[in-house]
């Protein structure tokens, strides 16, 4: 029977962690990641789980103790945000590239510079193409959620690659929502043991991890990545009925809300999901086909199955929150349409950077998305800023 609490999206994520009691969680402080390895510390300090808790002197030096737990043949934790994730980027790399089914909770902050520690996707869309399973988080209790699910998708024998779980700075990882939490027996039983087939201190296998690799194996040792998450995709979706069958909760690629009929689409990750929800409504009060597309599992992308759930609409925006600086529009829009292309999917569909720095995502904004997409006729500018301050304001 679930456990109705109150908790923030950092505390909800530290539960997790506890309920799964890894064997090491390698940390450094950043915000606003900080508070889930200080949370974790206090299990660890009370004796609530045997974690080795490796306080490490930076971010790099924290990825690469979960490398090594994990080579070793244990399972590794880590969190963090932003810059610091810009710190362990070689580290990310060779954590892929070594299949090693590490679980990193990522809190969403903006890259310096300038410096600024408030929610958007910089950090995330800096390591997209990293290897990194990517699962995102509308709320808290999809955050405590796909916690509980990483490990499990991670460490299945087709997959074997390292996942992160993100949420959105601040608006989740410190908001208190009501969520439901399981019981840590049954927790346990979900997520299992970690048994390796292949770690270094198995003394009747001999082995290295991350050697020299040259032109004669790599381009192969990179296919094999990109199988490992291809095979996720089905890997995700059975943990998915497993989690269901223990909670009640369903969880897919994304989620289509009123999208069936829709004409009019947004499609968008994270926190924002919940303030378009609230416009998809209205606008249905009045008798206009709004719906949403909210991704959740961003890598590996599931660009055939978004495509098709988009096959009926008119128009369609993507909101991306990032700083478009590539001329061609952001990461989730380009994945988007260059999937709808592929799939012979044609619909109109323009691409807006938003919430910037933290900056306020209001109801009025979606509202102004909405009203653009039913009056696409110009398709002249369709990479666009959503709530950009005017010269003299």
């Amino acid at each position: 029977m679930s456990i109705r609490e109150r908790l923030s999206g950092n505390e909800a994520t530290a539960y997790a962690m506890k309920q799964i009691n890894p064997d090491v969680v390698a940390a450094f402080p950043i915000t606003p990641s900080t508070e889930i390895p200080q949370y974790f510390s206090t299990y660890v300090a009370n004796g609530e789980v045997d974690t080795e808790f490796v306080a490490v002197e930076s971010e790099h030096s924290a990825m690469s103790a979960c490398i090594g737990a994990e080579a070793a043949g244990s399972r590794a934790m880590t969190a963090t945000s932003a810059n610091g994730l810009a710190y362990m980027w070689e580290m990310v790399q060779i954590a892929s590239s070594s299949r090693l089914p590490m679980v990193m909770a990522l809190v969403n902050r903006a890259i310096s510079g300038p410096l600024n520690i408030h929610c958007d996707h910089t950090d995330a869309m800096g390591v997209k193409d990293a290897g990194w399973i990517m699962l995102f988080s509308e709320n808290n209790q999809e955050a405590y959620d796909n916690m509980l699910m990483a490990h499990r998708i991670a460490e299945h024998k087709d997959v074997r690659l390292p996942l992160m779980v993100c949420q959105d700075g601040f608006i989740t990882s410190h908001s208190i929502e009501n969520i439901e939490l399981e019981e840590d027996d049954k927790v346990k039983t979900f997520v299992g043991e970690y048994k390796p087939e292949h770690y270094l201190l198995n003394r009747n296998e001999p082995m290295a991890i991350g050697p020299m690799d040259l032109q004669a194996y790599l381009t192969e040792h990179k296919k094999q990545q990109q199988v490992a998450m291809s095979n996720a995709k089905n890997v995700i979706i059975e943990v998915a009925k497993d989690f269901e069958a223990m909670t009640g909760r369903h969880y897919d690629f994304f989620e289509g809300y009123k999208l069936e009929d829709a004409d009019y689409v947004i499609v968008c990750m994270n926190s924002t999901a919940g303030t378009v929800k609230n416009v998809v409504d209205r606008y249905r009060d009045q008798g206009i086909k709004a719906g949403l597309l909210k991704v959740r599992v961003f890598r590996p992308f599931p660009g055939d199955e978004i495509a098709r759930a988009l096959s009926n609409a008119k128009s369609i925006a993507v909101l991306d929150k990032v700083p478009i600086v590539s001329n061609t529009g952001g990461p989730l829009f380009e994945d988007v349409v260059s999937s709808m292309f592929v799939q012979n999917v044609h619909a109109n569909t323009i691409n807006y950077s938003y919430g910037i720095g933290g900056r306020d995502v209001t109801e009025k904004m979606i509202e102004q998305v909405f009203n653009d997409l039913q009056n696409l006729d110009d398709m002249s500018n369709p990479y666009r800023h959503l709530g950009l301050r005017e010269r003299g304001e």
